[in-house]
């Protein structure tokens, strides 16, 4: 059963940054499209971003666009959710998931196939 390896979380004060990274095996990597999603205390899993199995297209919630961004290095099996202009309500625990790449980019928890256990974020005011 393929796992992945979240990295990256922490505490930072709102308009800082946090780098997220996932790891994952290369048999995994070299055919999944890889997505991340959040859970705040008492709210659903919600789709954060994704992107395609080459890394040249990329899929981001409205409320992030512009200040997060999605990348994949396929040298590392890695990918890295950039996040920049942090807001408290970004808190969560943020979570790395992976999906056998069918050509399409997925928002719902359900169409993917692997996660990771988590990674905590925490935006202070």
């Amino acid at each position: 059963q393929e796992q992945l390896m979240e990295t990256g979380g922490g505490l930072v004060q709102a308009g800082g940054s946090l780098r997220l990274s996932c790891a994952a095996s290369e048999r995994t990597f070299s055919v999944s499209g890889m997505g991340w999603f959040r859970q705040a205390p008492g709210k659903e899993r919600e789709f954060v971003a994704a992107i395609s199995l080459s890394g040249a297209r990329a899929r981001y919630l409205d409320s992030v666009k512009g200040r997060f961004t999605l990348s994949r290095d396929g040298a590392k099996n890695t990918v890295y959710l950039q996040m920049d202009s942090l807001k408290p309500e970004d808190t969560a625990l943020y979570y790395c998931a992976a999906r056998t790449w069918d050509g399409t980019i997925q928002e719902t928890p359900l169409q993917y196939n692997f996660w990771g256990q988590g990674t905590q974020v925490t935006v202070t005011s």
